[in-house]
């Protein structure tokens, strides 16, 4: 049996463990210290995850190579749990880089109007089957 069958997933799962716990502590942090009537915690979660993403990408493609378990335990694992909204940004700033205009503002509008438009169809939804 190839090795990557057991050690790809464990690496994954190792990376989102932390990952989730993080962003779980960051947004209990941030309601006990700052309230509630701004998100401020997924704020955070969302930039920093931003932040940690372009800044793993390009310092690992300049600087140094890595193996495929530090990539999935980096991108997949941990920044996977800890906010998909970094990847989200990433592939955004990858269009944009590739001169893709028309797909970058696609990509960017339309992930987050279609996205507000999924969750409210999504609540819609579940409240016609709680009543």
């Amino acid at each position: 049996m190839d090795s990557t069958v057991l050690t790809y997933p464990l690496v994954i799962t190792f990376g989102a463990i932390t990952g989730a716990l993080s962003r779980f502590y960051i947004t209990e942090y941030s309601k006990r210290n700052w309230g509630e009537k701004f998100p401020y915690g997924t704020f955070i979660i969302n930039i920093s995850g931003s932040l940690l993403l372009g800044f793993f990408v390009t310092i690992s493609s300049g600087i140094f190579s890595y193996t495929k378990e530090l990539e999935l335990l980096i991108k997949i694992g941990f920044l996977g749990s800890y906010t998909t909204f970094s990847t989200y940004e990433w592939e955004t700033l990858f269009l944009w880089r590739k001169n893709k205009v028309a797909a970058t503002v696609l990509y960017w509008l339309g992930s987050s109007i279609l996205g507000v438009m999924a969750v409210y169809l999504g609540s819609f939804l579940a409240n016609l089957l709680i009543k």
